[in-house]
């Protein structure tokens, strides 16, 4: 039995398939312990299944290893590097969070100064051993890591890209005190020395926190189970190696997202799409111009984390984010969000307006509609809270006017979001498509499309649980990287040097296919380039190939504008991504129905708020719906995931993969 499951704030998706056709399943989320819900949705596909016995396959998708470093709840861990530079985490880049803020505070050092211990050694920038790591340092080091008492160790020291002699030794010598310990050459053989401590540092930060979790998930498995881990990246990994390297999870339940939506997309003929993922919590768009984009400089919760991450950006904007009044009286919204519990107004236990509960108000959620009728919505119990909510609003006249004005600051949160990753990185959106998805995706789809122009917006069938998809159609994914500063005089002279550095990345990452159970015939290997004109501090990556030159100057170009084919390029770090191909769900086309939907689809005709007033809006059930149905905005089309909303002058089209195809007039 195959089920991926994605963990969010609010809701825990589980998808399977059953007789060849998809299946999904919501359950509440435990925040306290993610694997209660875990368990329950194992539980609840199994009986739908009738497969009380079958082994199971379960594919992670997880927020733990965020949370616990946004909320600093990481382990104990003690930090070892070269002498001297103990402090680089505090040292940083010594740049401003906040250029005209004179009082901000950066956030404190995962490590704190007593556990930040430096050893005599010294390896050189071009590799050369300067100073030998003697018996009596490692011996000193082992005392002050016993005294330092942590639950995880980090090691790093400079110029380990380059030559990892002493880090190999130091390792052994500090596993042999039964404790975890990171190694910067084998998460992170790169240069960027503060970047590259800092991810080494939150990987041994989260080993503590990861390792106890996904124990705890392999036990939903079962003894005879296989638990896989959803990485940012884009690909899983076995929970082994995730419980070692969770650094590699941090965008874990986005990254399905993101892979769904581009498997959705591709079936439905768009290749330039933004996906945008609103949850429960939060709102994550990412750019897709044909291919995934990954990027090396994210930061997590103020932190460098440089290991490979699709690029996505995320705002707190969801369904749970609260309403609230900041000092000068302007209604704000999030990032604080109701989550599970005690949840938005509508669910029964919150008590302070939410994005759920303005949509409620608006007429755009049917209460005995939500999860398939299983779960029945307050609307009483919503209006009398937002009433008194409203007697504290400046300028608010009525429920109505509050719900449209909750609804309008979270499309404009979320809009900016979308401008950060199109325009301001040279893309035009109205050459793009967008795929909404998550719980709330397909209420605000449409009023993003047209603030932004963008011409179609796409709702996947199941869009509330698109990152469980995501995950289960995800192949494995290991990537290799290695820094080498080579300059580029021609690129046939280079190529002889950077073929011998691929062709040793490629045998470690077959090896390690090999070892997953991958055959020959199921690995693919895709080989990457990072270049930069000489004399910039940052780089682009580009696909290795006959014309990399070329494809650096025209990536220049979309990114900044320009470029200068003159100048000298460099070339910085040499990377690969190893994929094992997994069996993935096949979805067949659908013979197209009438376009008129059958009347068993359209289950009321109410009022609901569009616009500034009220108008008359016809209420579909998607499930009902048939491929080639064509509805007319107003219209509100609920399902069991999620509800996508049809404002006037809108119209939608079911294709004939049962996607929802909307656009304006």
């Amino acid at each position: 039995m195959r089920i991926a499951i994605d963990t969010g704030g609010t809701f825990t998706d589980c998808a399977f398939l059953r007789d060849g056709r998809l299946e999904i399943l919501k359950v509440l989320s435990t925040p306290a312990n993610p694997a209660r819900a875990m368990a329950q949705g194992v539980a609840g596909a199994r009986e739908r299944l009738g497969e009380r016995q079958a082994r199971v396959e379960l594919l992670h998708g997880t927020t733990v290893g965020t949370n616990a470093l946004l909320e600093r709840r990481g382990g104990r861990v003690a930090l070892v590097t070269t002498h001297g530079f103990e402090d680089v985490l505090v040292i940083g880049r010594q740049a401003r969070p906040e250029l005209y803020n004179f009082f901000v505070q950066k956030p404190p050092p995962l490590v704190d100064a007593a556990r930040r211990l430096g050893v005599r050694e010294r390896i050189a920038a071009d590799g050369r051993v300067l100073i030998s790591l003697t018996p009596a340092a490692l011996g000193r080091l082992r005392r002050a890591v016993q005294r330092a008492r942590p639950q995880a160790v980090a090691v790093c020291l400079l110029f380990s890209y380059l030559n990892p002699a002493h880090e190999r030794r130091l390792a052994r010598a500090l596993r042999a005190l039964g404790l975890p310990v990171s190694v910067s050459h084998e998460i992170l053989p790169e240069f960027r020395e503060y970047e590259r401590t800092s991810t080494v540092v939150v990987n041994a930060y989260l080993v503590p926190v990861l390792g106890r979790y996904l124990a705890e998930v392999e036990k939903v498995a079962g003894r005879s189970g296989k638990v896989g881990v959803m990485q940012s990246s884009g690909g899983t990994v076995s929970a082994r190696v995730a419980s070692a390297q969770p650094v590699r999870t941090l965008l874990s339940g986005p990254a399905g997202g993101v892979v769904g939506a581009q498997a959705v997309a591709a079936r439905a003929g768009f290749s330039r799409i933004i996906s945008f993922d609103m949850g429960g919590t939060s709102t994550d768009v990412a750019l897709i111009s044909g291919a995934l984009a990954i990027t090396n400089e994210a930061s997590v919760g103020g932190v460098p984390v440089a290991v490979p991450m699709l690029d996505i950006h995320t705002v707190g904007a969801g369904g749970g984010s609260l309403a609230w009044f900041d000092d000068g009286g302007a209604l704000r919204v999030g990032p604080q969000s109701a989550g599970a519990d005690p949840g938005p107004i509508c669910y029964g236990r919150g008590r302070q307006p939410t994005v759920t509960d303005a949509h409620l108000l608006l007429g755009r959620l049917d209460p005995d509609q939500f999860l398939g009728g299983e779960f029945r919505l307050d609307a009483a119990r919503t209006r009398r809270y937002a009433q008194e909510f409203l007697r504290r609003a400046p300028g608010l006249r009525s429920v109505e006017e509050l719900a449209a004005g909750i609804v309008g600051v979270a499309n404009a949160t979320m809009e900016r979001a979308i401008r950060v990753i199109s325009i301001e990185r040279g893309h035009d959106p109205r050459a793009f498509t967008l795929v909404a998805f998550g719980g709330a995706g397909g209420l605000h789809a449409c009023d993003l499309a047209a603030a932004l122009g963008i011409p179609r917006v796409v709702v996947p069938k199941f869009p509330g649980a698109l990152s469980a998809l995501g995950i289960l159609c995800s192949d494995v994914v290991k990537d290799y990287s290695r820094t080498v500063l080579w300059p580029v005089d021609t690129a046939a002279a280079l190529s002889p040097k950077l073929e011998s550095v691929f062709h040793q990345l490629e045998r470690a990452a077959r090896a390690d296919l090999t070892h997953e159970g991958f055959s020959r015939a199921a690995q693919r290997l895709l080989r990457q380039l990072d270049l930069r004109y000489r004399g910039q501090a940052f780089e682009l990556t580009v696909p290795y190939g006959r014309d990399f030159l070329r494809a650096f100057h025209q990536a220049h170009a979309q990114r900044y504008g320009y470029s200068d084919p003159a100048r000298p390029i460099e070339v910085v770090t040499l990377r690969l991504r190893a994929l094992g191909l997994t069996t993935k769900p096949v979805f067949r086309a659908q013979r197209l129905a009438d376009a008129q939907p059958p009347p068993i689809a359209r289950f009321k005709r109410e009022r609901a708020f569009f616009e500034g007033e009220w108008r008359a809006t016809d209420f579909y059930i998607r499930e009902r719906l048939r491929p080639g149905n064509r509805i007319v905005g107003p219209a509100v089309i609920a399902e069991y995931s999620g509800t996508t909303v049809l404002p006037t002058a809108w119209r939608a089209r079911v294709d004939p993969y049962e996607n929802l195809l909307l656009e304006g007039a």
